[in-house]
């Protein structure tokens, strides 16, 4: 059977890959629901019998880009749509249209099979969607198995694709992953000729957006996403080589603590307010005693001038009179409350982050990152505008949200910055004393 469709050599990649999973994004505009769709179309034809999966995050979605799609280009001697099951069949091969809205919504797909899943705007969907969902790709047959995404910067998978695709590597190559074979196909504005010829204007509406969203959606640049908070964090400037702290400078430590999680962070505060953070834990699953254990463990003998907590953990428990705080100080370490104040807190740290110009002229931000802080530097930019309150960030997903949420603590600790430690009389030495070896009397 002949299909007659133009496609561009990224979109060949796309569709002739054996990489396990593959993730075709990047710039608005690239093609990517097209070439999405054309895939799915070729692989029924070719593996007959086999079963796929299109996801977005709601039916809204697939009604508005995936099934006008497919409708326009599947010939209706091939295939047939089931518009009440949302099923594509062509001939013994099925594909499905689905949707996953909530954390909950995975457990529609708990006892399914599928050869191929394909996330259309995979950034939609979180973490844990994700990787619950690449768990149904399986099968007795012989057939290929993929897990096939695209995407645009942005949303709340912003981080896991970067992570997973973006930061392993160069671009179109495979690379060897726990899994199977990853390989990222950037997709540019460029590479999608067709859209150039018959919009030509496109490009040109495109830079009417912000500077960060059009980056994100016209160079397909993954350290600009749509929807991220915090826009001044640059790797190359806030994250440091860890470097001797000079023993003058005041230390506090901030702690965001769940049994999910608990996020702290040992900060120095230099005497012009400059502040490094250089020790992280970053731990699941401790209880109260434990984590406190686990803080004496990674504090040592270092003096620290406040630990910096959240108020509620100062709640006390109805069934036993005590606050979390209580049963910290029972163990040792004794917490600071700090006003919790979300929007104060994180205005704080957007100051803390921007670039200064200091006494010797040299620009850099106030608040830097060991580069040990893993964790803190993964979460930071992931975090996105809260939509309900565009001042606050968003609190999901929620794994991102601990490390940033202990050092915002910090920053609504108002730490004082160091005092540079006098000089005794006796410290000075007399011209005549200090350069005694040397003068000839």
């Amino acid at each position: 059977m002949n299909l007659d469709f133009s496609i561009t050599p990224k979109q060949r990649l796309f569709i002739e890959t054996d990489a396990f999973e593959v993730l075709y994004g990047g710039a608005a505009g690239g093609g990517k629901t097209f070439v999405q769709a054309l895939d799915a179309l070729l692989y029924a034809l070719k593996y007959q019998g086999s079963r796929q999966l299109i996801l977005r995050r709601t039916y809204k979605e697939l009604e508005r880009s995936m099934v006008p799609q497919t409708l326009a280009l599947y010939p209706a001697r091939v295939a047939r749509y089931n518009a009440s099951r949302h099923v594509w069949t062509v001939g013994r091969s099925t594909i499905e249209m689905g949707y996953i809205a909530t954390e909950g919504d995975v457990q529609q797909y708990q006892s399914a099979e599928y050869d191929v899943i394909r996330f259309d705007e995979m950034t939609h969907f979180t973490d844990t969607q994700y990787k619950y969902m690449i768990s149904r790709v399986r099968g007795v047959n012989p057939f290929p198995k993929h897990v096939k995404c695209t995407a645009n910067p942005g949303s709340v998978g912003h981080q896991n694709a970067k992570e997973r695709f973006i930061d392993i590597g160069a671009p179109m190559q495979v690379h060897a992953c726990e899994g199977g074979g990853r390989l990222f196909i950037p997709a540019k504005l460029e590479d999608n000729p067709f859209l150039m010829e018959s919009d030509p204007q496109y490009e040109e509406r495109l830079k009417n957006l912000p500077h960060d969203i059009y980056m994100a959606l016209r160079e397909g640049n993954w350290d600009y996403y749509v929807g991220q908070y915090f826009t001044e964090f640059k790797r190359e400037k806030h994250v440091v080589w860890p470097f001797e702290i000079p023993d003058y400078w005041r230390r506090y430590v901030a702690i965001d603590y769940g049994l999910d999680m608990l996020a702290a962070y040992w900060i120095a505060v230099d005497e012009a307010d400059n502040a490094v953070v250089y020790r992280e834990v970053y731990e699941p699953n401790l209880i109260i005693p434990e984590a406190a254990k686990r803080l004496r463990e990674a504090n040592g003998d270092e003096y620290i001038t406040a630990w910096f907590a959240p108020k509620d953990l100062w709640n006390r428990r109805q069934e036993t009179g005590q606050s979390a705080a209580d049963i910290f100080a029972e163990e040792g370490v004794y917490l600071d409350q700090v006003s919790n104040g979300r929007v104060h807190g994180w205005y704080e740290l957007k100051r803390r982050l921007q670039p200064v110009r200091d006494e010797f002229g040299v620009v850099k931000p106030r608040l830097r990152f060991f580069s040990t802080c893993t964790n803190l530097i993964r979460t930071l930019p992931a975090l996105q505008h809260d939509e309900k309150h565009p001042n606050d960030c968003a609190t999901e997903p929620h794994e991102i949200t601990h490390a940033p949420d202990a050092i915002r603590y910090f920053c609504d600790g108002c730490p004082l910055p160091a005092s540079v430690p006098g000089m005794r009389d006796e410290d000075y030495l007399s011209y005549e004393e200090e350069f005694a070896d040397v003068m000839d009397y």
